[in-house]
């Protein structure tokens, strides 16, 4: 593995082969991604903790979905990528979805787990109400770490995947309040890519306890991929919004296979 830190964000690189470039969600990091590693092997798989985020939460000033995407854009010039698979969890899902719309030559295909196109507006005001709490600091991350264990977690993981429960925990935990809370406006202030104009195959996962991407949202937002070469839904039984992580035996079973089928069609084109 090969580590860079691109203007203050952490980048981790591994493997050889098509690229995937994996974006986390709010609360996340790299680590999201590594339940899924093993379906990655025959790729060169990159790993990025989005600004304000895990390693790269000294990162200053405003966040927003465009300075994420602008962020991507300039790690892919900066490690010489023209063209990847594009993973993403959550907010992830969002910028990669503004990627594939706006700059198509970049995207081969994009697996989207946990999908939303955009929050709605009482999600919108729960953002800004949960980047005030987490400025509270370490006691207000606890709190919000606490709500979201019961909020994002299926009740099957909660009673049978224990790790689960600490890895999410500790993920949420690890957040500064103040970069946390950035993040948070970044989603809450997040607008909708051009679904319709999304070229390349996608992939949508969800759970069928996921409140942030519930199934008819993930379904109503397939109709919209108008353009899209291939799409694919797919809902995991008893499982929330921490997909990759969750039920990473699954995820890791249809991320496998829709890379497969696309890196096929790439080396036929």
């Amino acid at each position: 593995m090969t580590f860079h830190l691109i203007d203050r964000v952490a980048v981790e690189e591994e493997g050889d082969g098509p690229v995937v470039v994996c974006v986390h969600g709010l609360g996340g990091s790299s680590n999201t991604y590594t339940p899924l590693m093993p379906a990655l092997a025959r790729h060169r798989v990159v790993r990025v903790d989005l600004p304000g985020s895990g390693r790269s939460q000294s990162v200053e000033g405003a966040l927003s979905i465009e300075r994420y995407v602008e962020t991507l854009l300039g790690i892919c010039d900066r490690l010489g990528i023209t063209r990847a698979h594009w993973v993403g969890h959550s907010m992830g899902t969002i910028v990669c979805q503004h990627i594939a719309a706006a700059h198509p030559k970049l995207v081969a295909s994009v697996a989207l787990f946990g999908p939303l196109i955009a929050p709605p507006d009482a999600a919108r005001t729960a953002m800004h109400a949960r980047a005030a709490k987490a400025r509270e600091g370490a006691a207000g991350m606890q709190e919000i770490t606490q709500t979201l264990l019961q909020a994002a977690i299926s009740a099957d993981t909660r009673q049978r995947l224990p790790v689960v429960v600490a890895f999410v925990r500790e993920s949420l935990m690890r957040q500064e309040g103040d970069a946390y809370a950035r993040s948070c406006e970044a989603l809450a202030g997040a607008q909708a890519a051009a679904v319709e104009q999304i070229e390349a195959p996608v992939l949508l996962v969800t759970g069928d306890e996921d409140g942030v991407a519930p199934p008819q949202a993930v379904r109503a937002m397939a109709d919209r991929l108008h353009r899209a070469a291939s799409k694919r839904v797919v809902v995991l039984p008893k499982c929330g919004h921490w997909t990759p992580v969750e039920r990473p035996d699954e995820c890791q079973r249809e991320l496998r296979e829709f890379l497969a089928t696309h890196d096929r069609v790439q080396r036929i084109q």
